[in-house]
Parts: structure tokens; sequence; C-alpha cells
């Protein structure tokens, strides 16, 4: 079985969280991801897959509703 390794600046959907992020870097067993509208980095253990296109929409809207609530600069 091939495990997936995402590049760095690749957009990857983080299974634990249920959240799209982009990869900011690698340590030891976890990947570092940002969200895609900027904002703090968490630690992903994985699994990651590459995101989807639905899922890259998701998160576009998500970060456009909060822009609008005045939640996200």
């Amino acid at each position: 079985m091939n495990r997936y390794e995402p590049e760095t600046g690749e957009l990857v959907w983080d299974e634990a969280t249920r959240k799209v992020g982009r990869v900011m870097g690698h340590e030891g067993p976890y990947w570092q991801l940002r969200p895609v509208g900027g904002g703090r980095e968490w630690d992903a253990r994985g699994p990651l897959r590459p995101a989807t296109a639905a899922d890259r929409l998701s998160a576009g809207v998500a970060l456009a509703n909060a822009r609008s609530r005045g939640e996200a600069p």
C-alpha cells in the first residue's frame, strides 16, 4: 500500500479534522497545515489526501461566508 506524501504548498483534506489545508511543512509524523484563507496552522498526523474540487469549493465558500460576517480579513 502506497502512503500519500503531499508536497509543500499543496491543498489537502485532513481526515481527522475534516478540513482543507495548505501544506506548510513536515516534521516527524506531523504535517503542518494552514487554512485556505490563512490563519493559525495545525499539526495533522493524517490520513491526508489531495483536496478534491468539491473540497476546495467548500473551503472557499466557508472563507467567503466568514469574511461577510467580519470573522476573517
